[in-house]
């Protein structure tokens, strides 16, 4: 069976940064969580973050590429840069979807952890652009394919396709 690794918003768990979930409502999410497909993880907490938390965003308009590379940082809305506990996090969830063989991985986006298709600009203004969190990036790197909950459909087919 293939697993899969997704965010612990997305299936109800509230560890947002501001203590809510992203609960993803979805008939194929269901049927996998039942199934015992899903690989839970909020890279976030497993860091040691809490929740609630100050919110967190990449800065200079960067990616989870320039994180990981150390040319980028993560720094919460009062200034203090939290990049270290954000690459722990991400370790910690390549680890579990190794350790559970995922091939694929559902995250939520905007995250500057688990952000495929998009990222915050480190304003906190809301302003988003084109990238990856650290997470997401880390995953890609080592050969996990990771999706948005907008692209639900497409990761099921593919992974019907590949049964």
């Amino acid at each position: 069976m293939k697993r899969i690794l997704v965010s612990a918003c997305l299936v109800g768990q509230p560890v947002r940064y501001d203590g809510t979930a992203k609960t993803v409502s979805d008939a194929i999410l269901q049927a996998w969580r039942e199934q015992g497909r899903l690989v839970i993880v909020c890279p976030e907490v497993a860091a040691g973050f809490g929740t609630p938390r100050r919110p967190a965003e990449i800065q200079w308009r960067r990616t989870g590429d320039d994180v990981l590379a150390g040319t980028a940082a993560i720094c919460d809305d009062a200034g203090t840069d939290v990049t270290s506990l954000f690459i722990e996090g991400a370790k910690h969830a390549l680890e579990r979807a190794i350790a559970h063989e995922c091939r694929y991985a559902l995250l939520a986006d905007g995250s500057p952890s688990c952000g495929s298709s998009y990222v915050y600009d480190g304003t906190f203004t809301g302003a988003r652009h084109h990238g990856a969190g650290v997470t997401a990036t880390l995953l890609a790197q080592h050969g996990i394919r990771v999706y948005a909950p907008s692209q639900i459909d497409e990761l099921a087919s593919l992974i019907e396709r590949n049964a």
